[in-house]
């Protein structure tokens, strides 16, 4: 069975942290590029921040570039989200996706709020 589940979301105050994992069970997670994306309401869903399968090279928006850190640990089938500095414009429902070729596979998200 096919899981990929996102955990670490929560509530926290301005200039705080907060670290998200994404699990996955049921395919090899290792071959697949894995992005965070963030949508929060009213808005467009937006890319934060993708690693690669092969050399494992990250990219992160403009908007969180410094504060966040994308990283995986292919032996555990985890992706983490590690967010510090954080901002109150950063609340937002994150999710995690994977794409392999035509395979792809999200997880159903995982609330984080910013607020004092």
């Amino acid at each position: 069975q096919v899981q990929f589940v996102e955990s670490g979301g929560g509530t926290v105050q301005p200039g705080g942290s907060l670290r998200l994992s994404c699990t996955a069970s049921g395919f090899t997670l290792a071959d697949y590029g894995v992005a965070w994306f963030r949508q929060a309401p009213g808005k467009e869903r937006e890319g934060v921040s993708c690693i690669s399968s092969h050399d494992g090279a990250t990219y992160s928006a403009d908007s969180v570039k410094g504060r966040f850190t994308i990283s995986r640990d292919n032996a555990r089938s985890t992706v983490d989200l590690q967010m510090n500095d954080l901002k109150p414009e950063d609340t937002a429902v994150y999710c995690c996706n994977a794409v392999f070729y035509t395979s792809q596979y999200w997880g159903q998200g995982t609330q984080v709020t910013v607020s004092s």
